[in-house]
């Protein structure tokens, strides 16, 4: 996919996503949150407990699975711990990070706490 064609379907990508927290009554924060460390897709909350959700958009769920590096991981857990920081002023709220894939057909697979520590 060329540059444009891969922005436009993570963004629907992340739509898709977000529209499904939302659903599932989580309340949606941010969007394409940047802070000092990185960006996150998507920040929500529910019920006191902040979610960070990393969006991977591929032909496959394992193929976008493949595409998390371990750089990226630690770039997702400070960029969370930068947002909490800022958020609520102290580094010990409750949170988590999961991982969306997205299939080509628009399937996805939300990982729950994906990132146990």
């Amino acid at each position: 996919m060329s540059g444009t064609t891969s922005y436009h379907a993570g963004i629907s990508a992340e739509d898709q996503i977000a529209r499904q927290y939302a659903r599932s009554g989580h309340v949606i924060l941010s969007r394409r949150w940047r802070g000092k460390a990185g960006e996150i897709d998507l920040v929500t909350e529910k019920d006191g407990v902040f979610v960070f959700v990393e969006v991977k958009k591929s032909r496959s769920h394992a193929r976008a699975a493949e595409r998390l590096s371990r750089a990226q991981i630690q770039r997702i857990y400070n960029s969370a711990e930068d947002y909490i920081g800022q958020v609520t002023g102290h580094r010990d709220a409750d949170a988590r990070i999961d991982v969306a894939l997205v299939d080509g057909a628009g399937r996805f697979d939300i990982i729950e706490n994906a990132y146990c520590a």
